[in-house]
């Protein structure tokens, strides 16, 4: 059992930055891939990056390549996203997610089998 909690959301302006952090409990965490996801209101949850369970792999979504970072220091049991220049559009709900893997990431939301309560991420425009 992994047990997720989010937090480093909040409001922010167009052009600004926020780092999100996921916190998982657990002697294993570093047997997990993890990914991010954020839903907006009245549309469906979406990838946004994911990393391998050593952090030697990586992958962003198209929209926000070379603008948001994912890393992981599995000595704190901990993966973060590095959010900058962000955008009205990156508005949402962030979540964490974990999936028990022994190499590579994922992008299918049905794969993980951990999930964060999640944390609310608000761009003004």
């Amino acid at each position: 059992q992994v047990q997720l909690v989010e937090s480093g959301g909040g409001l922010v302006q167009a052009g600004g930055s926020l780092r999100l952090s996921c916190a998982a409990s657990g002697r294993t965490f570093s047997s997990y891939a993890m990914g991010w996801f954020r839903q907006a209101p009245g549309k469906v949850r979406e990838f946004v990056a994911a990393i391998s369970r050593s952090g030697d792999i990586t992958y962003c979504v198209d929209s926000v390549k070379g603008r948001f970072t994912i890393s992981r220091d599995n000595t704190k049991n901990t993966v973060y996203l590095q959010m900058s220049s962000l955008k009205p559009e990156d508005t949402a709900v962030y979540y964490c997610a974990a999936v028990w893997s022994p190499r590579g990431v994922t992008i299918r939301t049905d794969d993980y089998d951990y999930w964060g309560q999640g944390t609310q991420v608000t761009v003004s425009s």
